[in-house]
Formats: C-alpha cells, sequence, structure tokens
C-alpha cells in the first residue's frame, strides 16, 4: 500500500508537458478600450458618490459638523453656519459631480492609453505576453 506522501511525491517527479506560447501584443483596439474604461469609471464614479455619502453620514452621525458650526460661530458672530451649506442635497450633489467629471477623464485617459500604446507599439515592436497550458 501506497500512502498520499508517495502518491504525491510520485506525481510531482513526473514532468509535465505543458505547452508554452509566446504572443506579441502589437495592436489594442480603440474601441473595445473606450468601452472598457468607461466600464471602469461607471465602477469608480458608483464607489465615489456612495463613500462621501457615507463620509458625510459618518461626520453627521459623530456631531463634527454642529461642533464646526459652533466654533464657526464664535469666530464670525453666528454670520455664518457651516450646516446651511453642508446638507445631504448638497453632499449628493457635489458626490454626482465629482463622479460625473471622473467618468469622463477615466473614459478619455482610457482612450489616449490605447492611441499612445498603438503608436507605441510601431517603434518597439509591441509587448511579449507567454502563456501556458497546464
Amino acid at each position: 500500500m501506497s500512502t498520499v506522501a508517495d502518491k504525491l511525491a510520485k506525481k510531482s517527479s513526473q514532468k509535465a508537458n505543458a505547452k508554452q506560447v509566446r504572443l506579441r501584443l502589437v495592436y489594442i483596439d480603440f474601441w473595445s478600450a473606450v468601452k472598457l474604461s468607461f466600464l471602469a469609471a461607471i465602477a469608480i464614479a458608483i464607489v465615489t458618490v456612495v463613500s462621501l455619502v457615507m463620509v458625510y453620514f459618518v461626520v453627521q452621525t459623530t456631531g463634527l459638523i454642529s461642533q464646526a458650526d459652533d466654533l464657526i460661530g464664535l469666530l464670525s458672530d453666528n454670520n455664518f453656519t457651516l450646516s446651511q451649506y453642508l446638507s445631504l442635497p448638497q453632499v449628493l450633489a457635489f458626490s454626482a459631480v465629482v463622479a460625473i467629471l471622473n467618468l469622463v477623464v477615466i473614459t478619455v485617459l482610457g482612450a489616449v492609453v490605447a492611441g499612445i500604446y498603438n503608436l507605441a507599439v510601431k517603434v518597439t515592436g509591441g509587448l511579449l505576453v507567454g502563456f501556458t497550458s497546464n
């Protein structure tokens, strides 16, 4: 009878017939890069909106806004209150504007990177990628 350890030792001593393929990445499709960067930007936009709203809720729950109102009131003779400018609708609007700007910037950046890579391939010859089958 052989043990599991003997079987594993016998198996590891055998050489696997893994085939290797080396391919050269010489072109990135422009529209594929734009679509992929747009999807990544949508995910980042959702994370941005949710995280800013969560930070607002934490700050409001801990009472930091009211404490900042008290401090600013002492300094400005109650002429300015932070809570009138920092409420949930303003936070949602700000996070939506930031998310939309990030959406546009990230999508354009993906397109620019694909274009630059396609131009650089003409000089460098592309990226060599190796694949293996197990």
